[in-house]
């Protein structure tokens, strides 16, 4: 329960492992969903005529299929196109895999209806998108009838439905869902938008849009748009942030998915995560906040705000949002454990985590999302082998030339060393103080560039993949790179997660770090206290390097679990090159 001022956040958060599903591209449980050309009406790159079929989802990634060298256009055109049929039936079905894992809470990318394969253009947000659900052309019939301003007028489509029984099944096995709140704009082919630019002043909605000039004005008919993409019209803000129309259609919309008419808040999700959250005022957002809280007081807030700590600070006072998406959580872990000229030692990546730490209460810290990758990054794996990339920091510069369309990217299989500093990448990942987040197939062993090749569809062990033979610029690969599960990774995540899982001290113990002044590239520190303490250490170098142990009178340190070598003899610790370890401390007086 929530204090008053609406400043804790929910005890189900604390330290738990999160995973990011990509609906599109996670698993297709229903052939008969599959969007055709036609759905793609009003999304980029607004060719909804050349020939589409659902794209083979085991196919190799970067070569062109029959139907997409009709419209003649580029691979970067098509892959924009592609859609490869995933769906709710799909995640439904993976549940069990999930649980598997040991994942505690699932973080879905946009549900609701929408064109593009990404759908961050949304035509509603009180709909989840009809190819998603059994009965596309019949959802579509039901919702032709409403009014996107009056609820009143909303009714329960078979997709909405289908929905609904994820988010219960995710409950059923004691896991948590939120989903992805795009509030800051809307889509082409939302009713609002359409009535406006049919009607202009007219419209009934003419105050909800961002309107520069009208059709009767110099330059003609204008909206503002998200970052200039003009399939993304902004809604009309104030220094109040979102108001009338817009807001309300939002706090509806909220209430919906978070407590739905008729099912109850059994069926309703846990929580959001809200799209570019710093585009939309801080007002809207503290008026939110107590609306969701005043549906479910242990709702998760989580936002994308991708900035300073500085900057994020005046998002976590406990009036707006519960945790920001840790992306200088990634920055320091890119900085630390991959090797090149971006690369800082063990005292510097300790200033950069501390003051991650140290910014927040603690409650917050242990709620943030630590993530390594996601659907805007290049996979870890490939980040790894383009070591010499700007760095991740430059945001702007580095998203750009970390895309497959940069020559200089090499969008090839990564190396077994690649793979080995992403083990241990992960090992840091799922001890580091906060709530670790798993994009969909990193476990698996994906690889790939930033948007759109970050979001290849997900490798299952009961198929068959197609060799990655053919490269961005459609040239053959002289290699082959076989595309499959990578299991030794799955089962590093699985044994990490169930130690998170087992470990108190690994959710929610205190922190100890034992190298704050080295200067190489070893890093270790403790969790927790007492018999329950652990110890970690890494070691991202191309060289062993030791460890002195000053433990308690007593005890002994317990391998837990380790990537790479390590050895411990006369309280010195030995970690060989990208290795690392987890050690339980045993009390020695207690032992027969």
């Amino acid at each position: 329960m929530d204090d008053p001022q609406n400043t804790t956040v929910p005890d189900w958060a604390r330290g738990i492992v999160w995973y990011q599903i990509f609906p599109e591209r996670f698993f297709n449980g229903d052939p008969v969903n599959d969007p055709v050309a036609a759905d793609q009406k009003g999304a980029w790159p607004h060719d909804h005529t050349s020939p589409l079929s659902t794209h083979p989802w085991t196919s190799d990634w970067y070569r062109m299929q029959p139907w997409e060298r009709e419209n003649g256009r580029d691979i970067w055109f098509n892959l924009q196109r592609r859609r490869y049929g995933g769906d709710l039936k799909g995640i439904i079905s993976k549940l069990g895999y999930l649980q598997d894992l040991g994942i505690g809470a699932i973080y879905l990318n946009p549900v609701f209806e929408s064109p593009s394969h990404h759908k961050y253009d949304s035509s509603t947000c009180h709909h989840i998108d009809p190819n998603f659900g059994p009965d596309p052309e019949g959802d579509r019939r039901l919702m032709a009838a409403e009014l996107m301003h009056d609820p009143s007028t909303w009714v329960w489509t078979e997709a909405d439905k289908l929905f609904l029984r994820l988010v219960h099944e995710v409950h059923k096995r004691g896991m948590y869902i939120i989903i992805d709140g795009v509030f800051n704009h809307t889509g082409l082919n939302s009713l609002v938008y359409r009535d406006v630019v049919r009607n202009q002043r007219a419209s009934a909605y003419r105050d909800w849009l961002a309107v520069e000039s009208w059709a009767d004005e110099p330059g003609g008919f204008r909206v503002r748009t998200w970052q200039g993409y003009n399939e993304l019209p902004e809604w009309k803000q104030t220094r109040a942030g979102l108001t009338g129309g817009p807001k309300q259609y939002i706090f509806d919309i909220t209430r919906r998915w978070m407590d739905p008419p008729g099912y109850g808040r059994g069926y309703g999700i846990d929580g959001w995560r809200l799209d570019v959250a710093y585009c939309i005022r801080h007002p809207f957002w503290k008026s939110w906040r107590r609306h969701v809280k005043g549906i479910n007081p242990g709702a998760y807030l989580v936002a994308e705000v991708i900035d300073t700590v500085k900057k994020q600070k005046a998002y976590l006072k406990g009036d707006e949002f519960d945790a920001v998406m840790n992306y200088n959580f990634t920055f320091a872990c890119a900085e630390f454990f991959i090797p090149g000229k971006n690369r800082i030692d063990s005292a510097a990546f300790h200033a950069r985590l501390h003051e991650l730490y140290t910014a927040f209460p603690q409650h917050t810290a242990l709620v943030m999302q630590n993530l390594l990758g996601s659907h805007d990054t290049d996979r870890i794996a490939s980040r790894i082998a383009n070591l010499d990339l700007p760095g991740m920091r430059n945001w702007g510069q580095w998203h750009v030339k970390a895309k497959g369309n940069n020559p200089a990217y090499d969008t090839s299989k990564p190396s077994e060393t690649d793979f080995e500093r992403l083990r241990l990448m992960v090992l840091f990942q799922m001890t580091w103080p906060g709530a670790p987040m798993v994009y969909y197939g990193d476990e698996a062993g994906m690889w790939g560039a930033n948007d759109p090749c970050c979001r290849k569809p997900m490798l299952w062990p009961e198929f068959t993949y197609a060799d990655e033979a053919v490269g961005p610029d459609q040239s053959a690969n002289g290699d082959p790179a076989p595309v499959q599960v990578r299991s030794d990774l799955f089962e590093w995540h699985k044994k990490l997660i169930q130690l998170r899982n087992d470990y108190a001290a690994l959710r929610t113990g205190d922190l100890g770090v034992l190298t704050t002044g080295r200067r190489d590239s070893l890093f270790a520190f403790t969790r927790g206290t007492g018999p329950g303490q652990l110890l970690i250490a890494v070691n991202a170098a191309d060289e062993p390097a030791q460890l002195t142990l000053n433990l308690p009178e007593n005890t002994r340190p317990v391998l837990l679990a380790k990537t790479g070598t390590t050895s411990i003899a006369e309280m010195t610790l030995e970690l060989g090159k990208i290795s690392g370890a987890i050690y339980g401390i045993q009390d020695t007086r207690h032992e027969t």
